[in-house]
C-alpha cells in the first residue's frame, strides 16, 4: 500500500496493481465485439466497436472523446487530456478493427469469446490491437484515478481501418490535423522479441497486395462431359502463382530486389547478437519438423525484418464443402508482397502486374485488382523520447530493452510522422512470438499486458523529466 508521500509514479503503479483485474475486463469487453473491417463482414460491428472504445475512454478519464467519421471509412475515435502546460504532448495510437477469425474450427475457443488459459488471454484482437488500446487507457487511468495529473499531455487516436490498409488515412490527416499536434508518438501495435524481453521496433516492412482471377468459362461445367479440351483455370492459377518465387522462396519478379537497401555492418552485427537462433525462430513460428526454411542460409531475423517476401494469402475456386466433379469456371487468389527500405510500393505493384500479365497460360482471362499499398517505415532510435522509452521499459520489464525490426506493416506510422513534422515514433505492443496475430487462436500473454502498462506509466514520468524546453 502506498502513502500520500510516495512518489507519484509509485502511486500510479500501485493503483494499476489494484485495478489490474478491471483493466483485463476492459479488454475482454472490446474483444467480444467482432469488429472485422474487411469487405463482406458487418460494418455495423466496427461502428459498435468504435462506440465501445469511446465509452471506455470516457470512463478512464479522457476528455473531448469523439467518434470521427470520414466518408465511408470505418470510424476512428479521438480523445485527449491536455492539462500539463509546458510539458510534451504524446500522441497515443492503436486500432480497434481486427482481422477475420479465419477457420473457426481451428480455434480452441470461440474467437470473439475471450478466455484465459495458461497465463494467456485468447480471442481475436486480444493482442492486435485491442490490447494496445487498453494499455493506453489503463496507464492513463492509473495516474488519473489516483488523483494525480498526468506528467505529459496526451492525445489518443484509435483507428478503425488499419487491418485493411488505412486507405483513408491521408484524408483523415488532412481533415483532423489540428487535433493531432504532438511532440512524440507511441504506436501500440507491435511487440517484443520474446516473452518478457522488452523491445522497441525501429523498422517495418510495407505491403503491396493484389487480387488475381483467371477465368475460362461462363459457368462451371461437368468434368466428365467437358474435361480434356477445356483448360482448367485452377491449374492455370497454380502455374501462374508458382512463377512468382524460385525454389528458395526468393521473389522471381524481375527487378524486385534492385532497390533493397543493404544492411550496414553494424546492423548485421546487431542481428548476429540477438538472443535467439533459427531453432528458436522455428519453435516460435510453429514450423513442423522436417520443413525447410527458405533463404539459402540468410539469418532468419534479417529476412523477416529487412528483405522482401511474397505470400499467397488466400486461394479459392470451389471449397471442400462444395467440391464436385467439375471444371471450375474461375480461380482466385490474393497475393501479398512485403517490401523493405528503399523499395517503392508503386514500382513493386507495377512489376508484379507486368509479371502476371506476361505469364497467363492458355489464353485464360486475367483480372487483377490492386489494393492501396503501404510504404515501409524506418527510424533512428536517438533522442530524449527513445531515452525515456528505454528507461521506462527497463523499469517495467526489469531487463535491458533491445531495438528490433518487425516484418509486419503499420500503414499509420510513416504518414503520421510526416504530418507531425518528423516527431519521433515509438513502436511498442503486447505481442510476443506466440501471439499468432492474424491466425487462429490469437492470444496475449497476460504478463506482457502487465509489463506494458507499467512501462507506459513510467514512460509518462520519464519523458516529462527528460524533455528539453516546452512541448507543444
Amino acid at each position: 500500500m502506498t502513502t500520500p508521500t510516495a512518489k507519484p509514479v509509485d502511486r500510479a503503479l500501485a493503483r494499476f496493481e489494484r485495478r489490474r483485474a478491471d483493466f483485463v475486463e476492459d479488454l475482454k469487453t472490446l474483444v467480444r465485439i467482432p469488429s472485422v473491417s474487411f469487405d463482406g463482414f458487418p460494418a455495423a460491428e466496427v461502428a459498435r466497436s468504435a462506440d465501445a472504445v469511446a465509452r471506455l475512454l470516457r470512463e478512464r478519464g479522457l476528455e473531448h472523446v469523439e467518434v470521427l467519421r470520414l466518408g465511408d471509412a470505418h470510424p476512428y475515435v479521438y480523445a485527449d487530456w491536455l492539462h500539463a502546460p509546458g510539458h510534451p504532448t504524446v500522441l497515443l495510437y492503436a486500432h480497434h478493427d481486427v482481422q477475420p477469425p479465419g477457420r473457426t474450427e481451428k480455434w480452441l475457443s470461440p474467437p470473439f469469446e475471450p478466455i484465459e488459459r495458461d497465463g494467456r488471454l485468447y480471442g481475436r484482437g486480444t493482442a492486435d490491437d485491442k490490447g494496445g488500446i487498453v494499455v493506453h487507457t489503463s496507464s492513463i487511468a492509473s495516474w488519473l484515478e489516483e488523483g494525480l495529473p498526468l506528467p505529459v499531455n496526451v492525445r489518443l487516436v484509435i483507428e478503425g481501418e488499419e487491418e485493411v490498409g488505412s486507405e483513408h488515412l491521408l484524408a483523415f490527416l488532412q481533415e483532423y490535423r489540428p487535433r493531432l499536434s504532438a511532440d512524440v508518438m507511441v504506436l501500440a501495435d507491435s511487440g517484443n522479441f520474446d516473452t518478457g524481453f522488452p523491445s522497441l521496433t525501429t523498422t517495418l516492412r510495407g505491403l503491396v497486395t493484389v487480387e488475381v482471377e483467371l477465368r475460362a468459362l461462363e459457368g462451371s461445367v461437368h468434368s466428365g462431359m467437358w474435361g480434356g479440351p477445356i483448360p482448367d483455370p485452377v491449374q492455370g492459377l497454380c502455374r501462374l502463382l508458382a512463377s512468382l518465387t524460385d525454389d528458395q522462396g526468393r521473389i522471381a519478379v524481375a527487378g524486385i530486389y534492385d532497390r533493397v537497401r543493404p544492411l550496414t555492418p553494424a546492423e548485421r552485427e546487431s542481428a548476429r547478437r540477438l538472443p535467439a537462433n533459427e531453432a528458436d525462430f522455428r519453435r516460435q513460428a510453429g514450423v513442423l519438423p522436417g520443413v525447410h526454411t527458405w533463404g539459402g542460409g540468410e539469418n532468419v531475423f534479417v529476412q523477416t525484418w529487412r528483405l522482401p517476401s511474397l505470400a499467397i494469402n488466400a486461394i479459392q475456386s470451389s471449397s471442400r464443402a462444395q467440391a464436385g466433379n467439375t471444371i471450375n469456371d474461375a480461380a482466385w487468389a490474393r497475393v501479398g508482397i512485403r517490401i523493405v527500405p528503399d523499395m517503392e510500393p508503386e514500382d513493386v505493384q507495377r512489376r508484379l502486374l507486368e509479371h502476371l500479365e506476361a505469364r497467363v497460360p492458355w489464353g485464360l482471362r486475367l483480372t487483377v485488382h490492386g489494393h492501396a499499398p503501404a510504404k515501409w517505415w524506418m527510424t533512428e532510435p536517438v533522442g530524449p523520447a527513445f531515452d525515456a522509452a528505454t528507461a521506462a521499459l527497463r523499469q517495467g520489464y526489469g531487463k535491458e530493452p533491445i531495438m528490433i525490426g518487425v516484418g509486419g506493416t503499420i500503414p499509420f506510422a510513416g504518414p503520421f510522422g510526416e504530418a507531425l513534422g518528423g516527431a519521433p515514433a515509438l513502436l511498442t505492443g503486447v505481442e510476443d512470438p506466440y501471439t499468432k496475430a492474424h491466425g487462429e487462436n490469437e492470444s496475449m500473454h497476460l504478463g506482457e499486458f502487465d509489463r506494458s502498462i507499467r512501462s507506459q506509466i513510467h514512460f509518462f514520468a520519464e519523458l516529462a523529466a527528460r524533455w528539453p524546453g516546452e512541448g507543444r
